[in-house]
Formats: structure tokens, sequence, C-alpha cells
């Protein structure tokens, strides 16, 4: 199994429930795929660098996650297909960052 971690940028029209939804639903991507989440952070409304699909806010979610290489395409596939996932990033780590990031502390 190897060590990702995960960005996924949801839509800011969706609701707080609509987006513990899509979370939920991206947490059992990862447990088909016999993966497992390790840690997850909220980072919450922030401003884009540029729009996307005319948006200029997103909520940002953080996951560390170990599953196989094989299945990060399965779940890219699924988070593309998806309309509430504005964009999605898989980065492959030897070592998972220290919780919390630095993201999360600082001021919106």
């Amino acid at each position: 199994m190897n060590k990702y971690e995960a960005v996924l940028l949801f839509s800011p029209e969706l609701s707080t429930n609509s987006i513990k939804t899509e979370i939920e639903k991206f947490k059992e991507l990862i447990s088909n795929q016999n993966g497992k989440i390790i840690n997850e952070e909220s980072w919450g409304l922030r401003d884009l660098s540029y729009n996307i699909n005319s948006f200029k806010k997103s909520f940002y979610n953080f996951f560390q996650i170990e599953i196989n290489s094989i299945a990060i395409r399965e779940l890219k596939k699924n988070l593309t297909q998806s309309e509430n996932v504005i964009r999605h990033l898989f980065i492959k780590v030897a070592v998972h960052q220290a919780l919390p990031t630095k993201i999360k502390d600082e001021k919106k």
C-alpha cells in the first residue's frame, strides 16, 4: 500500500450536510478499494487562486490515505464525474505530514 495525501475542492454552493455526504462517499470509495484513511482535515471555505467553473471560493478538505496505486485511478475517475468536486489532487508521499497542517492554522 502506498501513502498519499489528497486535497478535494468542493463547490461553494454545497450545504454543510452535502459536503459531509460527499466526504462519506469518498471514504466509501476508499474502503471499497481496500484503502484506509489515516487522517483528515477540513480547511473550510477559502479563496481560489483563480476561478474554477466560475467559482471564486471552494471548500477544501485534506486527507492522508493508504491505498494501492491502481485504485487511485478509480478514485480519480469517480471524483472527476462528480459535479460537487471541482478539483482533486493526489500526491504520493514517503511519510505523512504531521497534523494539523500549517494551512489549517492560517487566517482565511
